[in-house]
């Protein structure tokens, strides 16, 4: 066989050379043990939470070793691309923080437009470049076309694919005669190819396998360790009959034009190692180093782990947000799920930016991560705790503006009263931890605004009516918004023990009939009938927040209605 020939037949238009896409993309001028990385996603939908924990990965290795971290778009499946996925993809990214030194990225119009000196970053607009390559495998007798009719493809489908997915009814006669078929493919004359080419009939480029599954390569992937992969023996698939690359080899071409170092990818990848391994040799590349992440699990409804599919809650990075979490929070709990030692870095530098945090390759997970709904949940408390009620403030009313707009609107009335709210109980040793949702917040601090106000609580029927009264009238005569917290709560003592409430918590509990109640009962009065509940913030704070006016309004209407 005239491979060159053949070669000239099957690609007549293309005239580059891979020396020339070789000059074009040099290899990058980087510092020493700096990593190349990437996130290459299809826009086919929403962006899923397993798509940004890997691509925290990325980012963290590219920026902590000073390389370049980017951003390539594999659009080369048509059928399945989603209108505007692309851009709602990298505004999700940019919403959790991922910074990307180059790649696609949104211009000025909305538009996708390239970014860096290693692009096109849409896979779409490199068919030129993949068809450069195509032609050198060719040339060297390390490809050939097929000329297959739709249905014949469909017949040899299981072949190209039995390494990630076998039937229940795959046998090993039906390997072997599939095997079989595929060999057939192989046998044709330059003859055969130009009378297929002379009558318009469209081929499907495929690699010459030629490998013997019964050795085995070995492999090392940086988070798996050690593995022996079996050699590739299946003639898969590099172009298709439109002249669109498949994933497998446009990996390759891009990978090495961008000077990719490290690949991060899920471990459904691994059993398509052995393409990968076979095409990079073909193609005189080097190889990348691997990193395949463990997939994130979660439980059952029987305590089992299953797999995080895209159905389950949690799973579109589109819930976080209309749940209402921090992305920092969202960033934190993927950082404990990634690194078994960040949570032990968080309670050594409670006050840093989770960005300083040193990424350890060495304590990924390699096996299941579970995804932990109260975990997440907690953390979301914590880093929430943490933020300034500046903060605070801008990301609540961010939130409520596109998911809950009256709260928006009573939010942004007087912007400053509500950070006087928001303010409650932050800064200090140990802050408090009320909420951790922005769709919470309406529900915690309703009680602030005469329009969301309502009594959640009733004062426990044990307790005297007359006694209420009377101290919630007390209070009311009484209070004086001059007075510093401890003359304020001191006429709260005095209420109390003119009606014969214990104002020593410890003689309440060593006789609790000699009293008709504590001062803590008194003040669980007051609470009430000024926010409705039996818990909230500091109190004295509280009023003070409120007003005057409207605490004894409330307080008044209190006693009325008892």
């Amino acid at each position: 066989m005239d491979y060159k020939r053949l070669a000239e037949l099957l690609f007549p238009d293309v005239t580059m050379t891979p020396e020339e896409l070789e000059e074009k993309y040099p290899p990058r001028e980087l510092p020493k043990g700096a990593k190349v990385t990437r996130f290459a996603p299809s826009p086919t939908g929403f962006v899923h939470i397993g798509g940004v924990y890997q691509t925290m990965v990325g980012e963290r290795l590219a920026h902590q070793s000073g390389g370049v971290f980017y951003l390539r778009i594999e659009d080369t499946d048509a059928k399945r691309e989603v209108p505007g996925a692309a851009e709602g993809l990298i505004n999700t990214l940019a919403r959790y923080g991922i910074r990307f030194d180059e790649g696609a990225a949104i211009g000025e119009n909305g538009e996708i437009i390239d970014r860096g000196n290693y692009g096109p970053y849409k896979q779409s607009l490199r068919g030129d470049i993949y068809h450069v390559y195509a032609k050198k495998l060719v040339a060297e007798g390390r490809a050939y076309p097929c000329f297959t009719t739709d249905e014949e493809l469909r017949t040899l489908e299981a072949v190209d694919k039995k390494a990630e997915v076998k039937s229940r009814e795959w046998t090993e006669e039906t390997e072997a005669e599939q095997k079989a078929a595929m060999r057939r493919l192989r046998e044709f004359t330059i003859e055969d190819v130009e009378r297929n080419l002379a009558a318009g009939n469209k081929f499907v480029l495929r690699i010459l396998a030629g490998g013997n599954p019964e050795k085995k390569t070995p492999f090392t992937d940086l988070v798996k360790g050690k593995l022996e992969i079996p050699e590739n023996d299946e003639d898969f698939v590099l172009l298709k009959s439109d002249g669109i690359p498949t994933y497998h080899f446009a990996h390759a071409v891009d990978d090495h034009l961008m000077r990719t170092t490290h690949v991060i990818r899920g471990e459904e990848w691994l059993p398509s190692v052995a393409k990968h391994l076979q095409l990079f040799r073909y193609l005189g590349f080097r190889l990348p180093k691997y990193l395949h992440t463990a997939q994130i699990m979660r439980l059952d409804e029987n305590g089992n782990k299953k797999k995080f599919s895209k159905r389950d809650l949690g799973a579109n990075m589109n819930d976080y947000e209309r749940d209402g979490y921090a992305p920092a929070a969202v960033s934190e709990y993927l950082l404990t799920v990634l690194n078994s030692n960040f949570e032990e870095w968080r309670m050594q530098n409670p006050d840093k930016p989770f960005t300083d945090f040193k990424f350890d390759i060495k304590k990924m997970c390699a096996s299941g991560c579970l995804f932990d709904r109260a975990k997440i949940e907690d953390v979301s408390k914590n880093v929430v705790s943490r933020m300034s009620a500046d903060e605070v403030y801008a990301q609540l009313a961010g939130w409520a503006k596109v998911y809950d707009p009256e709260f928006f609107a009573l939010l942004n009335r007087d912007p400053d009263y509500a950070r006087s709210i928001l303010a409650i109980g932050r800064g200090g040793k140990k802050p408090r931890k009320d909420y951790g949702l922005w769709s919470e917040v309406k529900a915690f601090i309703g009680f602030f605004y005469d329009e969301l106000f309502t009594r959640e609580d009733e004062i426990p029927q044990n307790f005297d009516r007359g006694d209420v009264k009377a101290a919630l009238a007390a209070f009311a005569d009484t209070l004086d918004y001059a007075d510093d917290s401890n003359a304020w709560f001191e006429k709260i003592k005095k209420i109390a023990s003119d009606l014969g409430y214990a104002t020593d918590m410890r003689q309440y509990k060593a006789d609790p009939t000699a009293f008709r109640g504590s001062v803590a009962d008194v003040s669980m009065f007051i609470r009430v009938a000024v926010t409705g509940r039996m818990n909230s913030p500091d109190l004295y704070t509280v009023i003070h927040i409120i007003g005057m006016e409207r605490t004894v309004r409330r307080v008044r209407e209190l006693a009325a209605s008892l």
